[in-house]
């Protein structure tokens, strides 16, 4: 009888991402104590890691060194390592890559999130990017990539395969709906993203979407066995279309169905295992 281990899916949370206020929802988390009190309860209704943006003194995103670093180091006396910490380096159209890897540089998280195409925008970034993406893993933080499209991930298999891309200690985000012009994901988005050399690999997945059916496919994407990230980084309407009450509230209600699937959860420790074995 073949034993083969059983599959256990990481929830990751995105609480406010790098557009929304608490215009779009009252619970959207802008401020540092704000943010450390989302992380708190989002831990302790079972993510396994935080995504975390950092604001300015006026709410809005910010990757100025001094913005992340005050809330990183709320938010790690808060929750020490009871949950995994991901800065965000999303450019949102007003920062450039060195920018971007210079936050890494200076704030040293545990782990970051980089979407290929700001970090690489073309080909003339690959030396600059070979450097620091080699640097991110051997300084110990995990790198996890950002992908919007079937486009990005056969660029991803591409880079890995030059050298560009360590091979090793990280982990990819597929995101679906982003290219939706209402910023709406479905089921069916998943299926292109899924190809063989992707479903085969040994590098651990994730999955986001945008709008009312975040659920549905989250779910999808556990049961193929990827991780997920759920927010209001990217929905804030639960399973019913309705408003959702909290950050929190959306793990639990994706718990509840993870259970009913027999789909077991990652904690930090068990993920952390999964994202750097020694």
């Amino acid at each position: 009888m073949i034993n083969e281990q059983k599959h256990k899916a990481a929830i990751i949370v995105a609480p406010n991402g790098a557009r929304k206020t608490r215009q779009d929802h009252p619970a959207v988390p802008v401020t540092i104590e704000q943010i450390v009190d989302d992380v708190i309860a989002c831990r302790d209704a079972g993510a396994a890691m935080v995504h975390l943006h950092a604001r300015d003194k006026n709410g809005l995103h910010s990757l100025e060194i001094d913005d992340n670093l005050a809330t990183l180091a709320a938010v790690k006396q808060a929750v020490g390592e009871s949950i995994i910490v991901q800065l965000t380096t999303e450019a949102v159209g007003q920062y450039q890559p060195d920018q971007q890897m210079l936050l890494i540089k200076e704030t040293m998280p545990e782990a970051a999130s980089f979407a290929l195409k700001e970090l690489i925008p073309d080909d003339s970034y690959l030396p600059v990017a070979q450097q620091f993406f080699h640097w991110v893993v051997e300084s110990g933080i995990i790198a996890q990539y950002i992908l919007y499209s079937v486009e990005d991930v056969q660029r991803y298999f591409s880079l890995i395969k030059q050298g560009i891309l360590p091979s090793k200690n990280h982990h990819i985000l597929l995101v679906l709906g982003r290219y939706h012009k209402q910023l709406r994901s479905s089921v069916t988005d998943l299926a292109p993203f899924l190809s063989e050399q992707l479903l085969t690999t040994k590098t651990p997945w994730a999955t986001c979407a945008f709008g009312p059916q975040e659920q549905q496919c989250l779910i999808s994407a556990m049961l193929m066995g990827g991780d997920i990230r759920i927010g209001f980084e990217n929905n804030h309407f639960n399973s019913k279309g309705e408003i959702a009450d909290s950050n929190a509230q959306q793990i639990i209600d994706i718990k509840a169905v993870s259970s009913l699937l027999n789909i077991d959860l990652h904690n930090a420790d068990s993920f952390r295992q999964v994202l750097c074995p020694q």
